[in-house]
């Protein structure tokens, strides 16, 4: 059985945010919000207390790294970046969890089961 984990969404794309969450509500877990720009998955972080960020690395209104430094300056949460650009998150956060844009389920699952891993060494 898989647990259900709360979960906000950093996404400017409305498309691949509703179809991103829907997936993720599909294997059972809890989209809390979804955001667009930075300031608003910080607020959205600082509001839903999530167990996982899903963050995309440019936003319409700034950026997902900046939004999870942020975000990681009030305290750890598990996070990973979904990018069509992986390297260029890659370059400002080396230790990243990322998955390509356009991904699998697999990549997804794999992507959270590592965010996941990471938090839990933290």
């Amino acid at each position: 059985m898989i647990e259900t984990l709360k979960i906000v969404i950093a996404e400017d794309d409305a498309l691949i945010a509703m179809d991103l969450a829907e997936l993720l509500i599909g294997m059972g877990h809890d989209v809390q919000a979804i955001a667009s720009s930075e300031v608003d998955a910080v607020a959205a972080a600082i509001r839903c207390e999530p167990d996982l960020m899903i963050v995309d690395g440019n936003l319409a209104e700034g950026s997902g790294v900046s939004a999870m430094r942020q975000i990681l300056a009030l305290g750890f949460v598990a996070h990973l970046y979904v990018s069509g650009d992986p390297h260029q998150i890659l370059q400002e956060e080396h230790d990243a969890v990322v998955v390509a844009k356009p991904f699998t389920m697999r990549d997804l699952r794999q992507g959270i089961s590592t965010a996941r891993s990471v938090a839990a060494a933290k």
